[in-house]
């Protein structure tokens, strides 16, 4: 048996399941928040115990160490040496990694460079790289790409109509995010309605604060809403999605903004906060949409938004087989379910409201037995397949070590 870290780094968390393998058992659910503000949080939950303390955590090295100590003060591991591996969830590969790698120096240094694709998440991921590895030195890295799932988008539905010498020169290109996340709900949902993958044509729905769809056919990734960064495609928590260029030039000369001040106002200040005033959560939305106009036209437009997406989807694909929900809303919010699902009709999808209505946070068919679309709810579990890909690779990695040492 071997214990698996598989990390979720962001600019002020860092989020890790140790996961044992090859049992796929979760022995703890470990998190950090408010990391460099004044007072910090350190959460450790497993089988039967909860640990919550607040003090200040500086930043992303600190939080490591405060959080490897509660793993052994509790028991929860007698000593690092039981640390096979650690998995480190990383939004933006570009077209260098097209799958999961082993993490070294240049590894890193590559990662970093790409911070332009990835601004809210690969500088963060890749300082909780650096502290993983000087908290536990000689312990295999791996970086998972949320973008490798997408390579195989065609030039078609990955390239954008400008000169085609900005792609070739500086990589403008749709990447698409949520990889990690498609490949294992897609995997799932094959497996619960019993076909192979390769043989659905499938529209996954990652619902969460960040939002994206992905059309997959021949059980890989066919298009998918995100694009060069996660701000494009729906509208989102806070992110804006697809918005007219010479708006936001015109928004960036009216408010006297630079372009950095105007991306941030698109990734932060907008989607169903910027809509709403109220929030960026749709369950604060929900309950105040019968009174409050704001609430009720974002929660429309968030649902008209994924609606357009699946129905390009399904021109594209040619029909649908399956859809699936995933991620915070799509597997909680039975209300947004049913609201996208009821725009759906004309393509034969019809839900069991009752059964809908009582499905939260679990695996479950949601159509009726005559909708000619399967319908399902499947959690994500990016940790899980971040933990396959270390035990992978580490057995890569065991495998040329020993050829090595036989040359020797």
């Amino acid at each position: 048996m071997s214990k698996i870290l598989a990390i979720n780094a962001g600019s002020s968390s860092l989020k890790w399941r140790l996961i044992e393998m090859p049992t796929e058992k979760v022995i703890a659910k470990v998190a950090a928040e408010r990391i460099g503000q004044a007072i910090g949080t350190i959460k450790v939950v497993g089988n039967g115990f909860k640990v919550v303390r607040e003090m200040p955590v500086p930043s992303h090295h600190e939080a490591v160490q405060m959080l490897l100590k509660t793993l052994t003060e509790q028991k929860i591991i007698n000593d690092f040496s039981e640390i096979g591996g650690v998995g480190h969830r990383v939004v933006a590969g570009g077209e260098i990694f097209h799958q999961s790698t082993l993490i070294d120096e240049h590894v890193l240094e590559q990662i970093e460079s790409l911070a332009e694709y990835a601004p809210l998440h690969n500088p963060a991921e890749a300082e909780g790289i650096r502290a993983f590895m000087a908290a536990l030195p000689g312990v295999p890295e791996v970086a998972v790409f949320d973008t490798s799932f997408h390579q195989t988008l065609s030039e078609v539905n990955y390239l954008y109509s400008i000169p085609y010498d900005y792609y070739q020169q500086y990589g403008a290109r749709k990447y698409g995010a949520h990889g990690t996340s498609y490949r294992y709900v897609s995997q799932r949902a094959a497996e619960l309605v019993q076909q192979p993958l390769q043989d659905l044509k499938m529209v996954v729905a990652h619902l969460g604060n960040g939002v994206s769809l992905d059309a997959i056919k021949d059980g890989q990734s066919y298009n998918t809403s995100m694009g060069f960064t996660p701000l494009a495609g729906v509208t989102m928590g806070t992110r804006a999605g697809d918005i007219d260029a010479s708006l936001v030039a015109h928004l960036q000369e009216k408010l006297n903004l630079t372009t950095e001040q105007m991306i941030d106002v698109l990734n932060t200040k907008s989607g169903l906060l910027g809509l709403s005033g109220v929030s960026s959560d749709m369950r604060d939305l929900l309950a105040k949409e019968a009174t409050n106009h704001r609430a009720k036209i974002a929660v429309e437009i968030f649902v008209d938004r994924i609606v357009q997406y699946i129905g390009a989807y399904v021109a594209q694909l040619n029909g649908l087989d399956t859809l699936v929900f995933t991620a915070g809303i799509g597997e909680n919010e039975s209300e947004i379910r049913l609201r996208i699902c009821q725009s759906l009709g004309y393509l034969g999808v019809e839900i069991d409201e009752e059964i809908n209505a009582k499905t939260r946070g679990v695996e479950q068919l949601i159509s009726t037995p005559t909708s000619k679309v399967k319908v399902l709810v499947v959690p994500t579990d990016e940790e899980l397949m971040i933990a396959r890909d270390v035990v992978e690779l580490g057995q890569i990695e065991s495998q040329d070590l020993k050829v090595a040492h036989a040359q020797k």
